[in-house]
C-alpha cells in the first residue's frame, strides 16, 4: 500500500511540474526588436523614388502556434520595433508590404519573419524587414 502511495504522489508531482510549463507569450524576461526598411517605388514598380526607415508601420506578433496575432504595435521614426517581456518560445513578427509584383488582388502581403527565443532574459535582433511602399 504505501508504495502505491508513493507512485501515485510521484506521477502527482510529474504532472504538476509539466502543467507549469510555459508556453510562448507574455510574462517573460525576453525581448524581440528590429528594423523596418522602406523600398517607396512609383505605382508600377518601375522607378525606384528612395529607401528609407518605415516609421509608423504595424507590427504583428504571433505566439507559437497562435492563428491570428497576440499583439501589435507601430514602428518608431527610426523603423525600430520591440516586443519586451516575453517567454522563451518560437514566435513570428511580421508586417505588410505592398505586392510588387502587381499580381495579388489585395495588393498587399505579409513579409514573416520567424524568431526564437531559447532563454529567459535573452535579447534577439530580427534580422531587417524590407517592405515596399
Amino acid at each position: 500500500m504505501k508504495s502505491l502511495a508513493t507512485v501515485l504522489g510521484i506521477l502527482f508531482l510529474s504532472l504538476m511540474v509539466l502543467s507549469c510549463s510555459k508556453e510562448p507569450g507574455d510574462g517573460g524576461n525576453s525581448t524581440i526588436y528590429g528594423k523596418i526598411i522602406a523600398h517607396d517605388y512609383n505605382a508600377e514598380f518601375t522607378n525606384l523614388k528612395g529607401i528609407y526607415p518605415a516609421a509608423d508601420e504595424d507590427v504583428f506578433l504571433t505566439y507559437g502556434d497562435d492563428h491570428s496575432y497576440s499583439q501589435r504595435i507601430r514602428s518608431n521614426y527610426d523603423g525600430v520595433y520591440e516586443f519586451k517581456y516575453l517567454r522563451p518560445g518560437d514566435y513570428s513578427i511580421y508586417v505588410y508590404s505592398k505586392d510588387s509584383t502587381l499580381s495579388l488582388a489585395s495588393e498587399m502581403y505579409a513579409v514573416i519573419k520567424n524568431v526564437t527565443i531559447d532563454d529567459n532574459r535573452q535579447t534577439v535582433e530580427v534580422e531587417e524587414i524590407k517592405i515596399f511602399k
